[in-house]
């Protein structure tokens, strides 16, 4: 793949910066979670010098932690929007709003494993900081307009966010085995199960957490 000239003008250094990111992303769907990409692929795929991303991104945590923050936008705007439209939420369909839209976006259930492993940890303090402070509004965010729209309150919604952001992160990475995982799983399909049936299994398990939550 031919490489790009190196980007002089401010819109030409965001278009690259742009151009990375959305490499990392193809190839993260492409190959089976973030967990397989490595700076070199994502540099190739965006058409530019393997040296050229340290212009942009320090390292692939620091990459992967910018995909982390638009995707938690991207969730918390849909959330937003369906608790403006919606009026008596019950805590199952409280769960389901937040459910429905963090499995709609598969990247976001595959770095919900690496935020706490790896990327908040490995960045410059500013750049976690830039991070956290997102999140948290986030959630406070999700929580009062998910408060306001259903019977839960604020607190038990925010407990409820924290359970599905753990509960995709989990089952995403299970329904994602390695290549080891998937030829043992093809050899004892009976211990496949918890492979299948992502969605409605996560979707049950938080509605049943909704209901715990909103009835101690």
């Amino acid at each position: 793949m031919p490489t790009h000239r190196r980007a002089r003008s401010q819109e030409a250094k965001q278009q690259r910066a742009e151009d990375l990111l959305d490499a990392a992303r193809r190839l993260a769907a492409e190959t089976g979670g973030v967990r397989y990409l490595t700076l070199a692929a994502v540099t190739e795929t965006a058409g530019l010098h393997p040296s050229a991303i340290r212009r942009y991104f320090d390292s692939k945590e620091e990459l992967l932690l910018e995909l982390a923050e638009r995707e938690w936008v991207d969730w918390r705007e849909e959330v937003l929007r369906r608790a403006k439209a919606a009026t008596d939420l019950s805590p199952e369909e409280t769960a389901d709003v937040l459910a429905t839209g963090l499995l709609a976006r598969p990247l976001l259930c595959d770095l919900f494993t690496h935020i706490p492993l790896s990327l908040e940890g490995e960045v410059p303090l500013e750049r976690a900081r830039r991070y956290k402070e997102l999140s948290v509004t986030s959630v406070a965010a999700m929580s009062a307009a998910l408060a306001e729209a259903g019977t839960m309150t604020g607190p038990q919604v925010a407990d409820l966010i924290a359970a599905t952001a753990a509960q995709t992160a989990h089952a995403w990475q299970i329904a994602h085995p390695t290549a080891t995982l998937a030829t043992l799983y093809a050899q004892h399909p009976e211990w496949a199960h918890t492979a299948y049936g992502m969605g409605e299994r996560v979707t049950r398990l938080l509605k049943a957490t909704a209901r715990g939550l909103a009835h101690p």
